[in-house]
C-alpha cells in the first residue's frame, strides 16, 4: 500500500489541478469541459494498448461507453458526467482483471483512481447546483 501512496498523492493534486484550471479559466462554464474531460480520461487505456499492441478492441469498448456517458451527460444530465468519472475510477481499479493490456504502466490505477474520485465528487457537486448561494448571485 505504501508503493501506492506517490501516484494517489499525484493523483489527488492533479484532480485539484484540473478542477482549479477550469474554474479559474473559466472553462468549467461550458457543459462540454468536464465530458471531454471525461472523454480524454477513458482515452488513455486505449493509448496505452497502442504502446503495447494488445487489448485494442477491448480499451476501445470502454472508450466507447465512457464517451457515451460523457456525451449523455453534457447534454441531458450534467451530474452523470461526475458519475462517470467516479464510475471510471472502480474501472480502474478492476482493469487489470478484466483487461489483459500490458502496456498500463504499474502506477496507473491508483493514480487515475485517485484522480477520478476526487474530480467526480467535484463534477456532481458543481453540477447540482448545491453550492451556497450568496447575495451577489
Amino acid at each position: 500500500m505504501l508503493s501506492q501512496l506517490l501516484p494517489i498523492s499525484l493523483g489527488l493534486l492533479c484532480a485539484f489541478a484540473i478542477a482549479g484550471a477550469g474554474r479559474c479559466s473559466g472553462f468549467e462554464k461550458d457543459r462540454s469541459f468536464y465530458p471531454t474531460v471525461l472523454i480524454v480520461i477513458a482515452s488513455y487505456y486505449l493509448l496505452f494498448a497502442a504502446m503495447a499492441n494488445e487489448a485494442i478492441i477491448a480499451e476501445s469498448l470502454g472508450l466507447a461507453l465512457f464517451s457515451g456517458i460523457a456525451l449523455v451527460g453534457a447534454f441531458i444530465a450534467p451530474w452523470l458526467v461526475g458519475a462517470g468519472i467516479i464510475l471510471h475510477s472502480v474501472f480502474d481499479l478492476i482493469h487489470a482483471q478484466i483487461i489483459n493490456n500490458p502496456g498500463v504502466p504499474t502506477w496507473w490505477p491508483a493514480f487515475c483512481a485517485a484522480v477520478d474520485v476526487l474530480l467526480g465528487l467535484w463534477v456532481i457537486y458543481i453540477s447540482t447546483g448545491s453550492r451556497p448561494r450568496t447575495g451577489a448571485e
